[in-house]
């Protein structure tokens, strides 16, 4: 990361740029910025590839829903935009695997930003959150909490 963008980063995160994070029902981090749409994507997008991970796809959820509302006769949107980044880490993925196989369904990495049509000037980025029993247990998934947790809080700073 270049000295600049810390430096950006270490003024947001002074400024309270960073409204909070939360911890919502089912296992899902949420995290709050009082930044742009856009800023936060941008963000998201850039924490992940300063870690060197590769961005497989970006979903346009709130489009989809929006279309898909309407195919089932609601026009009510309920995002006012919303993506979804996924994206893999081939080291993480490996260790993860190698200590459960199953924990393949963990692969690809996502991590949404949305914003809600009755919350201007609010920005969330939320992800899945690892279970506590499999952190404290399984180093490879420690890792992997402290990577989304990392690369959310940049988002959100930036």
């Amino acid at each position: 990361m270049s000295k600049l963008r810390r430096s950006l980063i270490g003024l947001s995160l002074a400024g309270g740029m960073i409204c909070g994070t939360a911890v919502g029902a089912g296992g899902y981090a949420v995290y709050t910025s009082d930044s742009e749409y856009a800023d936060v994507l941008e963000g998201l997008k850039m924490a992940i590839q300063e870690r060197g991970l590769y961005i497989n796809n970006v979903m346009n959820m709130g489009e989809m829903l929006e279309r898909t509302g309407k195919d089932l006769g609601t026009d009510t949107p309920l995002y006012a935009q919303a993506e979804s980044i996924e994206f893999c880490s081939a080291v993480l993925s490996r260790e993860m695997s190698t200590e459960n196989p199953a924990w393949v369904v963990n692969c690809p990495f996502i991590i949404a930003v949305y914003t809600l049509p009755e919350e201007a000037g609010t920005t969330y980025v939320a992800h899945r959150e690892i279970p506590a029993d499999q952190v404290e247990s399984s180093p490879a998934m420690a890792k992997v909490a402290d990577m989304l947790k990392a690369i959310s809080e940049a988002a959100v700073a930036w």
